[in-house]
This record gives structure tokens, sequence and C-alpha cells, in this order.
């Protein structure tokens, strides 16, 4: 796959031990090669990129300074550590990455010693560096280092400001490297900042700030208060041209901004940091992209691709000429805003990923980008619900999980009128365990007043989206999965679907099945298939899982005594949860079988390897039919 005669030093480094007596040219040797194998791999396998060959120098010179794994560096989401992974023993397991039974595209503790904290979702580093250095101080261990790399997209995320403060009031032995590469930060905020920067910055005044450092040092007792006067001048020259007056702010000790393509530069600030106590932050400036011309300047193309031409950086994934659900709803939402002036559309830093993107164009006044901020994102659109507006919050299912109390707390509560729609709801593939998005059925379940819905294929998922925009009486959500829709035919206009009913699609008399969302194309096809063995499967599109279409319960349990739900979420707390309820209720005694995901997180591979590890695509739902009409059981093997 590589060829690795043209690496003249990448594959004699096995660990991060062997660049510690590195030169400096064998360190900028290195992050060459480094680059250049991420680029070869990565074209070949797809995965994170951008970021990664951004991060290249940084990482070389953190696992040359510090002590690592003894030092801890806890690095924010992993997006930016496929480098840290070529160096820390993983470098011929990178052709696997988020391939099924390979290595991760995140860091992940049982993965490797050098992984000190794993993450998917953004702004936990800091807070897990400060909980590792309070450790280090009870444990007597003070000496050991703890690094957090927190990029400057998570920086727009609360939870780095409540560590951060946290750090500064605890004056724990803490260094945090921003890495910004100043795209989720408002460009024009930081290059004023950098303008400045490169004053302080410049070899004149740090040779004039050295001379005065170096007299004052000779005059005793004066030369103590001149340093002191001078030093309050320079914390005020820095508090006016620095982005680090917030962060000093807040009780940390700044450096920066620093060249992060810089080796030497790091590698001479890095052990200098090292050394000294307290709270510190160090503000490196990188290009995501860095090193790949196709990739420098066009980042969310880059941050995650599918195989490409190393040559030209044209993605080569063939589409089936079908379009994605993502696409589809954020058409959906333009029609929908063409005609109601009162919905706007909220994202939370993902407005490619999401289909807002389409929105930002269109209606540029009414799409709202809150950053990495999922909790205030679904604040903010409780507050536009109190003055009438209909707020469309779109945010994958994965992230939604970090606003689990505001939906709680300010939507429902207050019964506001807040639409959800949950992308990469299900199995999302490669990503895995931090990005599937197997819990909003049950999270969302058990709050009073939340309507829920998963539509079967993209017409109906346009309707259940216009339906809940129009729907008055409190928070309203719907869920779909990530990839390409079905092809089915979608006519102009919008249907308003009536609140809790189900739809019957097969009539049969031997089972019924019982299906939501992504898994009744599976079980239509299954129940096709079935009939052909004489096995006559009655089909429902649940639609609503909450409320749920008693009528439709009443009808099934007195006509089939084996009856089977499937759903794409995890079965605690589920759907069919749900139906047992309402069975246990009204005191019904006929056997179910609950398909579903096992109570286990999920490792990564495609969806449809998942599929059918899990026995939920098509074959797995015959042979689980099969099965239970003969009172056998199958197992549900999980992947972990």
């Amino acid at each position: 796959m590589v060829d690795k005669s043209k690496y003249k030093i990448l594959f004699n480094v096995e660990s991060p031990e062997d660049i510690r007596s590195f030169s400096t040219t064998e360190l900028k040797l290195l992050s060459k090669e480094i680059r250049e194998y991420m680029i070869d791999v990565v074209s070949q396998v797809g995965g994170h990129f951008g970021g990664g060959l951004g991060a290249v120098e940084l990482t070389v010179a953190l696992h040359k300074v510090f002590d690592t794994p003894v030092d801890k560096l806890v690095w924010d989401t992993g997006h930016q550590a496929y480098p840290h992974k070529i160096i820390t023993g993983r470098r011929d397991k990178l052709p696997t990455i988020r391939k099924l039974n390979g290595i991760s595209g995140f860091l992940k503790r049982t993965e490797s010693e050098y992984d000190e904290f794993g993450a998917g979702h953004a702004t936990t580093s800091i807070s897990a560096a400060l909980g590792i250095a309070a450790a280090n101080e009870l444990n007597g261990e003070e000496n050991k280092k703890v690094i957090a790399i927190i990029g400057d997209g998570a920086m727009t995320g609360g939870m780095a400001y409540e560590a951060m403060n946290n750090a500064g009031f605890t004056k724990k032995n803490l260094i945090v490297v921003l890495n910004d590469n100043q795209m989720s930060i408002a460009p024009n905020v930081w290059q004023i900042s950098n303008y400045f920067n490169e004053v302080i910055a410049h070899p004149e005044y740090n040779k004039f700030k050295g001379a005065i450092w170096d007299l004052t040092g000779k005059l005793d007792q004066f030369g103590d208060r001149v340093r002191k006067v001078a030093s309050r001048l320079e914390t005020g020259l820095k508090a006016i041209v620095t982005p680090g007056m917030l962060f000093e702010a807040l009780g940390f000790r700044y450096f920066g901004p620093v060249n992060a393509h810089n080796v030497p530069k790091l590698v001479k600030l890095f052990e200098h940091v090292k050394q000294l106590k307290g709270p510190i932050l160090v503000h490196v400036l990188s290009e995501k992209g860095k090193g790949y011309k196709p990739a420098e300047g066009h980042s969310a193309q880059y941050h995650g691709v599918t195989p490409f031409d190393k040559v030209t950086g044209k993605m080569l994934k063939k589409k089936n000429g079908l379009p994605s659900y993502t696409s589809i709803f954020g058409k959906a939402l333009i029609e929908i805003m063409e005609k109601n002036n009162k919905v706007v559309g909220i994202t939370a830093a993902m407005p490619d990923g999401t289909g807002m993107k389409l929105v930002q164009e269109k209606f540029p006044k009414k799409y709202f980008d809150v950053g990495i901020a999922e909790e205030h994102g679904v604040t903010f659109a409780a507050g536009l619900a109190t003055q009438g507006i209909v707020p469309v919050v779109a945010i994958y299912s994965t992230f939604l999980q970090r606003a689990v109390d505001q939906i709680i707390h300010d939507v429902a509560l207050q019964k506001l009128h807040v639409v959800f729609a949950l992308d990469r709801a299900g199995l999302v593939g490669a990503d895995g365990p931090t990005h599937h998005g197997t819990f909003d059925l049950s999270y969302l379940r058990f709050i009073p007043g939340m309507v829920i819905m998963a539509p079967k294929d993209e017409a109906e998922l346009r309707n259940m989206l216009y339906t809940a925009t129009e729907y008055k009486d409190g928070p309203i959500a719907l869920r779909y999965p990530r990839g390409t829709a079905l092809g089915v035919e979608i006519k102009e206009g919008f249907e308003k679907i009536e609140i809790g009913k189900a739809e019957k699609l097969v009539e049969g008399k031997d089972i019924a099945i019982l299906a939501v969302g992504s898994m009744v194309n599976y079980a239509g096809k299954a129940a096709d298939q079935l009939r052909k063995d004489n096995i006559q499967c009655e089909l429902i599109n649940m639609r609503f899982i909450k409320p749920i279409d008693k009528k439709m319960l009443d009808e099934i349990a007195s006509k089939f005594d084996k009856i089977i739900t499937i759903e794409e979420s995890s079965i605690v707390g589920g759907f069919g949860s749900g139906v047992l309820e309402y069975f246990n209720e009204k005191n019904y005694k006929n056997d179910i079988l609950r398909l579903g995901l096992p109570d286990k997180f999920i490792e990564h591979g495609t969806q449809a390897e998942l599929h059918k590890i899990l026995k939920i695509d098509t074959d797995g739902i015959i042979e689980n039919v099969k099965a239970f009409l003969n009172n056998k059981t199958l197992t549900n093997k999980a992947v972990v």
C-alpha cells in the first residue's frame, strides 16, 4: 500500500523515545515524512485529514520535549491526532483506521498507553487534563506534566472556559496548547491579534526588553521596583494587543502566538514552559491541511475525506446518484422557510454536516451557528420560541446528548415549540461509538410532552419536518440516518402527518413486525422474502415513538401471538421498551421480541457491516423471524 523505500527516517520510529535524541534537522525530516505518510495512507482509505496535517510539527515537538507516556498528552476530539498515532507505535496500523476491527479514528484508552483520554466530542480536554493534574498532586507525582491540546473550534464550547476558570482558581500544574488554525474563531478577530503579536515578537522589541531586564537586575531593590513597573506596562500592552488578555484574566500565563510549523521554535518554547508551575497557555498558529495544496484553504472539504487521488485531490468515492438524507432535509427546510417566515435554522458548528449550509446561503439572517455549544444552542432556541419564532435545531444525534438538561428544563418544562432534527441517528459507521446516534430514542422518550418521529424514507422525512414546524403544542423531534436516501418518489409540496398515527404497510397473519425509521426498509425486504417461504408478516411503520399509536398496538395484540419490534437504537429505554410498557399496562400476554442495538458500545465499521453483525439487516431479520416462530433465540452479537 505504501512504498517504504522513499522514507528515510519514519520507519525507524517505533515510539516517542526514538525521537528524543533527534537533531533539529532530523525532526524537520520526520515532520515532512509523517505528513507524506498521512497523505499516502488517507488518500487510499479515507479519514480525518486536514486537522492532522496541521498538527504534525506540534505533535513532534510535544513528544520530543515531554516524557510521554509518563507525561500526559490529552488531545481534544482526536481529529488532529493521526500524527500522534503514527509516532506512538501505530504507524503500520494506520491503513486500518476507522475500518472494522482496525484502529479508531479518535483517541482510545484501550488502544494505546499514549492515549490518556478518549474523546470524539469536542471541548473535553482541559477538564480531563485538569483532573489528571489534580490526581498527580494527590498521588504525590507533581513532577509529571499534563498537556491539553485543544483546537480553536473547541474553544467555542463553554466547557473549555469552565475548565479554565477552575484551573486558574486551583493553580494546578497544567499546560494548555491552543492549536489555532483560525477557522472556527472569527478570522478578523484573530488577524488583528496576530498583527499586534508580530510587534511583540519582533526581535528589536525583545532585545530592548532583555536589555531592561539585565540592567534592572543589577540595581538591587530599586531594580526590583523598576521591574515591577515594567511588568505592569508589558501586561497592559499585552492586554491591549494580544488574545492573551482573556487567558491571563482566567489565571493562565500566556505564551504566543507561535508558528505551529516551526519545530525548533516549538521545542524551545516547550522546554521553557516545561519548567514552570501553575496553569500555562501556549497559543500556536497552524494551517489546516498544511503541506497538501488541495487541502490548504479548503478546510471544510478536507476535514474528513473519502479516498482521493493524491495528485489532484479529487475524491474517488462514486455515489449512487441518490441524494443524502442531510441534503433532503436542508432543501425541505428551505421550502418550508419560504412559506413560513417564522421558521429559522440553528446548528452547532456543523452547517455542512446538517444541511444547514443551504439555509445559510438562502436565508443568512434566519441562520444561526452557535459554535460547538449544543447546550447554548438549545436554550437559545428556547428563547426564540418564547417570542413566536419556530426554531429548527439541526444537531447530530450523538451531539444532542450534550444538551439533555436544556431540552428538559428550558424547552419541555415550558412546553416551547422547538423542532429537533437529529441527523446521523443510528449507526454512523467509521466514526464509531463516539458518533453513533444510538441513545436519542431513550433520552428523548422519557421527557414529558416530547413528540418523537422517525421517517421510513426521504418523502416521509419531508412530511415529518413540515408536520414538526406546524405543530404548536411543545417540543417535537425527528431522527434520520446518515447516508443516501432510498430513491422514492417525492411529491411536490408537503402533507401533514397525524401525530401518533402509525401506518400499516403489509397485511399478514403469522407474525407482526413493528418497525421505526431506517429499519422499515430492511423489514419490508425481509417480509417480501419470508412470504416466499409461506411466512406472512404484517409490517407496521410505527412512525411515532412517542406518542405511540395505542390503537394500532391494541389491534396487533388481538391478532398476533408473536410480535417483533425493530429499531436502530439502543433497546434499553427505546421504541421496543415503549411497546413493552404499554402491553404491561394493558396486561397483554403476547410474546414480544425486541431487535435493535444491544446494551453495549458499538465499535466502528461500515453501516452495512455493523447491521449484518447485529442481525438487524434484511438477512438478520429473516433469521430472527424464523427462529422466533420456532421458539428459538438468536445471539445478537455486539461489536465491542
